[in-house]
């Protein structure tokens, strides 16, 4: 129990504060049960009331503090404890406004001759208004406990540390995740639509004329140039959309440079002419140099067979653009689309020829005109010699109308204007260019095989994935097993011909 000691202390106006007021006051630790039996004695026998509960609060009065402003004037409030409760003064009969708004305000003390009241609030919002008796401040507050105004405060400023640690952690945390930009971004904006600038100029754009567009000439000279080697040669194959489908014979003749000794290198110097837009797609995709050569009025897109008016007209093509590449400079090694690279040719060519081409036939000797020539694989130089054979040659196309170019050449060959022009011809020997025609013999001495005297695509086809599986097998052995063994292509298998087919030589010229 507590005990409450206490000096006469008055104020004029106001009574005394332990004998004529009922403002009396003690700790929220006084036991609702000490209320409950002094109030049975009458409201004259209580001497003292509870300033702050821990169930309903702080109990305030219009006058201020519990215990009035006087309280520090003119006496001293002692709380001590004790197991009695003295009660040195009685209150008057007739109690004084002041008592009868405490009375009124108190939920312990029972109701006398008065209306009910409204409990008070058990909590109060740390967001609403506080009350009169909040907002005032006296030091007998400060007796019994920290200012209610006060207290709230700290409980609504209390999280804030902890937000601020949260907002701060928030904002490390995006700097973090995102990229830093290396200038504002108004200039962003700019470079990425500028059409947008323009569309909000009240001006009209300056007028730019396009760069020109280049032409035919301009890109083969560009495209020879990038690929050709230092004495200005490159390698040169042509073909259609037919040819370079993926699966087809362009992805082995690729395969061949990359599984050839020494030939992966030839790769850099290989231009790819194109004669439709499919293949040079297709060669874009696969190779690094690449020409879209195209013929006014003319699609070689689809398969070609072989002697048809189409035919000859894309063989015909493909020899006139050959000397355009002469008259620009640059020697060429021409192969179809259909041979297979196994070492690099270059070394095995003869230093006094001008025209160098491979055989179906090759009878010995590199100058007889009597080897039958086959055009799909050839090394020619530069020169007038050369120059003007080739176009002699081209023109030669109207006084045999309806002939493979082919043909035509083994016909030019002994004439006496090609003999007085000077250009040096020589046949290459099929034990280092050889073919299905007539194979070469010797794997070691082998740079090209040609997939000739073949008719169809998918024979073809099959025969040169099988000669390339022989290849790999060959360079699998051991160098000194290579010298020495008699190892031989398993090829032509699909391309065999029937006995008779080529009774004759001209027809089988065309293969």
């Amino acid at each position: 129990m507590w005990r409450v000691r206490n000096a006469n202390v008055t104020e004029p106006g106001r009574g005394a504060l332990l004998g004529r007021s009922p403002m009396i006051a003690c700790s929220s630790l006084i036991k609702p049960s000490v209320w409950a039996r002094q109030s049975e004695s009458g409201p004259n026998q209580i001497h003292m009331a509870r300033a702050q509960s821990l169930r309903y609060g702080r109990l305030r009065t219009r006058h201020g503090s519990l215990f009035g402003e006087a309280s520090t004037r003119g006496g001293i409030v002692d709380v001590e404890s004790s197991t009695n409760v003295e009660t040195p003064t009685r209150y008057p009969q007739h109690p004084s406004p002041i008592s009868e708004s405490f009375m009124e305000s108190s939920p312990f003390f029972p109701a006398i001759n008065r209306s009910p009241v409204l409990p008070w609030r058990k909590t109060r919002s740390c967001l609403s208004a506080p009350s009169a008796a909040m907002k005032s401040s006296s030091p007998a507050a400060s007796v019994f406990g920290a200012n209610p105004a006060d207290a709230i405060t700290r409980r609504c400023l209390a999280p804030l540390p902890f937000l601020m640690v949260v907002a701060l952690s928030l904002i490390l945390l995006y700097r973090a995740t995102t990229p830093a930009l290396p200038f504002p971004q108004s200039s962003l904006r700019v470079d990425q639509a500028p059409t947008v600038v323009a569309a909000v100029s009240s001006e009209p754009p300056p007028s730019s004329s396009p760069p020109p567009q280049e032409g035919q000439d301009e890109r083969l000279e560009r495209v020879l140039r990038e690929a050709a080697t230092e004495d200005k040669t490159v390698i040169l194959t042509s073909l259609n959309a037919f040819w370079s489908a993926p699966g087809s014979v362009l992805d082995l003749f690729l395969e061949s440079f990359r599984v050839g000794d020494g030939t992966r290198e030839l790769l850099n110097h290989l231009v790819i002419v194109a004669v439709d837009d499919r293949a040079y797609e297709r060669c874009l995709a696969v190779h690094r140099h690449c020409f879209d050569f195209k013929t006014e009025g003319v699609d070689f897109s689809g398969e070609k067979v072989f002697n048809t008016p189409e035919y000859l007209d894309m063989m015909w093509a493909r020899l006139d653009f050959l000397r355009l590449v002469l008259e620009k400079g640059y020697n060429f090694i021409f192969s179809d689309v259909d041979v297979m690279w196994f070492r690099n040719p270059l070394p095995h060519f003869y230093a006094d020829g001008d025209f160098q081409i491979s055989c179906d036939n090759f009878f010995g000797d590199p100058t007889n005109l009597k080897n039958w020539p086959n055009n799909g694989f050839n090394y020619v130089k530069s020169n007038n010699r050369s120059i003007e054979f080739y176009k002699y040659w081209y023109s030669s196309r109207e006084r045999f109308p309806g002939v493979h170019e082919q043909n035509v050449l083994n016909i030019i060959k002994y004439d006496p204007y090609v003999r007085r022009m000077g250009v040096s011809i020589k046949f290459l020997s099929t034990e280092r260019f050889g073919g299905f025609c007539e194979p070469s013999r010797d794997l070691n001495k082998v740079c090209t095989m040609h997939a000739n005297c073949c008719i169809g695509l998918g024979k073809k086809i099959d025969d040169l994935r099988a000669m390339l599986d022989d290849w790999r097998k060959f360079m699998s052995l051991p160098q000194d097993t290579q010298m020495k063994s008699r190892f031989s292509w398993s090829i032509p298998q699909s391309c065999r011909l029937p006995p008779g087919f080529f009774s004759d030589k001209e027809h089988k010229h065309h293969l």
